[in-house]
């Protein structure tokens, strides 16, 4: 389970004054009625797909052995964070294309998991995969990558985005798959725009994107283990070296770099320090979605005005509950609240 910590008070300066504090989010202030405002938040979904998914059916009257269940669910990293973000309580706001035979079915069937859609016109058409779950592992049987966008839909996907930050607590920048649906300078120059005009970004990415981001100073980059050693920002898993590897972006701009690990202990590096976070050992139902359920409590915990170590700790709680459950990015609110609690850190290296 990523683990992450807590009690980091006043932990960024602010942009020229050192030993003060910045704040990582617009706190909402308190609605009307005086209960809390939820946090807005905007994800950048480059490449939203559709998930088919074979699987034994349920026992179900006037079925054979033979016969199977099939299901669709809209997917994708990004569309994965934004329902954890949902869950979680925020307003959520998803920029992406949607095109083809694919995309605007994936957009209807988002309109019933409480997000708002706003889509750019996506000629080359969004992707999809199917899995069979029928035996021990989950098959890829089918993968129809989506195309690269073209420099208008790139155009019209950074207006949206860019406009649609300006009004949200915080920006979630999400990558594509495969990379090179978007180049990854359009990654750097977003997180760019929107640190200039003063907005919190959470940026999860890998590769060239990571790196891109990394340069522009985003308030937090998450990225995993594997991740870390892919780019070849480090050369093992080791704690050590994810440490060089985390100080190493920090110093090129990072506020707040997280580092997952799977079942071991998440990392949360900053200038003033590195700790280690950890909880409860859950046994993984689904392993994937994990990550990208971290990524939405993070943003959520910055929304609501915590501090970063308190929003990671949210984030933690939320991928270790999802791995628990057959739906990636989904999850109840009371009971990753309540399992954050659980979440202890210590200084480390």
């Amino acid at each position: 389970m990523d683990g992450a910590p807590t009690g980091f008070s006043g932990l960024f300066p602010r942009d020229g004054e050192p030993g003060g504090r910045l704040p990582v989010a617009r706190t909402p202030g308190p609605s009307p009625d005086g209960a809390p405002r939820r946090p807005r938040i905007c994800v950048l979904a480059p490449t939203p797909l559709l998930v088919v998914e074979i699987a034994d059916h349920q026992g179900v009257a006037g079925r054979s052995a033979q016969q199977a269940d099939v299901h669709l669910h809209p997917g994708g990293q990004g569309l994965w964070v934004a329902r954890m973000a949902v869950s979680l309580g925020a307003e959520v706001t998803v920029c992406g294309p949607f095109g083809g035979e694919i995309g605007p079915l994936v957009a209807q069937m988002l309109t019933t998991d409480k997000l708002t859609i706003h889509g750019v016109t996506y000629g080359g058409g969004n992707g999809a995969y199917v899995h069979d779950l029928r035996g021990e592992d989950r098959e890829t049987v089918a993968h129809m990558p989506p195309f690269a966008l073209n420099r208008h839909e790139l155009d019209d996907l950074y207006g949206t985005v860019l406009v649609d930050a300006l009004e949200a607590d915080v920006l979630v920048v999400t990558g594509a798959e495969p990379a090179g649906v978007v180049p990854a300078t359009f990654f750097g120059r977003i997180v760019r725009d929107l640190r200039q005009a003063g907005r919190t970004v959470v940026a999860d990415l890998s590769g060239e994107a990571a790196l891109s981001a990394a340069k522009a100073g985003p308030h937090v980059l998450k990225l995993s283990h594997e991740e870390v050693c892919a780019a070849g920002l480090a050369p093992d898993a080791e704690p050590a070296s994810l440490i060089a590897a985390g100080r190493r972006l920090v110093q090129m701009g990072v506020r707040a770099m997280v580092i997952s690990r799977a079942q071991d202990p998440s990392l949360l590096i900053t200038a003033d320090g590195v700790r280690q976070a950890e909880g409860p050992v859950i046994t993984p139902l689904e392993h994937r979605g994990a990550g990208d359920s971290m990524t939405a409590g993070i943003a959520v915990g910055l929304g609501r005005g915590l501090d970063v170590a308190d929003a990671v700790r949210l984030g933690a709680a939320a991928g270790a509950l999802n791995v628990t459950r057959r739906g990636l990015g989904t999850g109840r609110r009371d009971q990753i609240e309540r399992f954050a609690q659980r979440i202890t850190v210590r200084e480390t290296g």
